[in-house]
């Protein structure tokens, strides 16, 4: 009979991680549930840790969002997430987590709902793929151990969700994001958008532009989420995320502002991910 007993030591000095070895993550990257608010079949991508087929215990969830073009296999095919993630937790950079990846290549305004109202992605978000999740997953479901991140429109996705609904998250990391429309006219650039008083699209530009959700924050909820913002320094949307950075500091809302050498690419997300995991193992550690 094999003498395991030299393992309890070993596993005692070197953490978690090194019960893990051996272990096997998966990534599922066609789950469906099907959507009321959509009238719809709506896909989603699920990364589950090392252990999570073994255990019985309960994890954290990271919603991690696509930017416009990708899908659901966005961050599983160009973003390495089960690479990316199972170094991190195998080198006790991150905890174990669940990731969730939703498909929003819906044509429309991805992770908002429609000016029209008849294509409410943001509802169908809240209130069926989050109860879907931990539903369906053994999850921790409450806001500290609930997350959002993600890459350009997703960016968006991350700022306004943590912005608009501050005691779902308790972290949120925008990287290269799209801040939201500035005005009218930008809408009816975007959108495709018929018969819409100008008064209702002037609401809807205040409903969703993180600068002017900041600018309205009520100092009580300064602290309700942590914020780890990182955009590169030759990306398109570098001044848009620069200005979110001077509206925080002069707001004194806590976050991290990260400018690194880059661009609009994937080659930079990739790079963003580790941190982005080791930002989000803090705030479920608290």
């Amino acid at each position: 009979m094999r003498n395991n007993h030299f393992l309890i030591p070993l596993i005692l000095l070197f953490g978690f991680p090194f019960a893990l070895m051996g272990q096997n993550s998966q990534v599922h990257d066609n789950q469906t549930l099907q959507s009321k608010h959509l009238k719809s079949e709506r896909k989603y991508a699920v990364y589950l840790p090392p252990g999570y087929e073994d255990s019985n215990r309960s994890y954290p969830v990271l919603y991690l969002l696509h930017g416009a073009g990708d899908d659901q296999t966005g961050w599983v095919q160009f973003g390495e997430v089960q690479h990316i993630a199972d170094k991190a937790i195998l080198e006790g950079k991150s905890t174990p987590m669940i990731i969730i990846m939703p498909d929003a290549r819906t044509g429309r305004m991805g992770y908002f709902n429609h000016p029209q109202g008849d294509w409410n992605y943001e509802d169908f978000f809240f209130e069926e793929l989050i109860p879907h999740v931990e539903q369906k997953y053994r999850t921790r479901p409450t806001k500290e151990f609930r997350s959002v991140a993600g890459l350009s429109m997703g960016g968006g996705g991350s700022f306004m969700y943590a912005l608009k609904y501050p005691d779902m998250f308790s972290s949120s990391c925008p990287l290269s994001a799209y801040i939201g429309p500035s005005s009218v006219d930008e809408i009816r650039r975007i959108v495709d958008i018929e018969n819409i008083p100008q008064a209702s699209l002037e609401k809807y530009v205040q409903e969703y532009n993180a600068l002017t959700l900041i600018e309205n924050m009520p100092d009580e909820q300064k602290d309700a989420v942590r914020w780890y913002i990182d955009c590169g320094d030759d990306d398109f949307l570098y001044e848009g995320n620069s200005l979110i950075h001077i509206a925080m500091k002069k707001k004194e809302i806590p976050h991290e502002f990260r400018i690194r050498d880059g661009g609009h690419t994937w080659s930079y997300w990739r790079t963003a991910l580790p941190d982005v995991l080791a930002f989000v193992s803090k705030g479920f550690h608290r």
